[in-house]
């Protein structure tokens, strides 16, 4: 059975940092881009943050950019979002998401499948 599963949200004040993490099993993920993205209640999904297949390549929104970082480790099967400088506006369910096709990069990829996602509130 194919699985994302995303940990490592919570409450944080304003200011604060938060590393999520994203669990990927029932098949290989590693020649895949996987990508993040967050909704808030009341509001359209947004894209956050894309890796590709080997790492070479990152996209990032631009309310985010210079403040999260997206990483993954294809021996462990797991695609990482270390976010920092957190602001209230970033409050939302961050859910990971594998492209639907191998070896594209960040910027080309195009995403599928997702996790049910981990809560994240910042708190002003």
């Amino acid at each position: 059975q194919v699985q994302l599963v995303e940990s490592g949200g919570g409450l944080v004040q304003a200011g604060g940092s938060l590393r999520l993490s994203c669990a990927a099993s029932g098949r290989t993920f590693s020649t895949y881009a996987m990508g993040w993205f967050r909704q808030a209640p009341g509001k359209e999904r947004e894209f956050v943050a894309a890796i590709s297949w080997n790492s070479a390549s990152t996209n990032y929104a631009d309310s985010v950019k210079g403040r999260f970082t997206i990483s993954r480790d294809n021996a462990k099967n797991m695609v990482y979002l270390q976010m920092n400088s957190l602001k209230p506006e970033d409050t939302a369910n961050y859910y990971c998401a594998v492209d639907q096709e191998q070896f594209r990069n960040a910027a080309r990829a195009v995403f599928g499948f997702r996790g049910q996602g981990t809560q994240v509130t910042v708190s002003s």
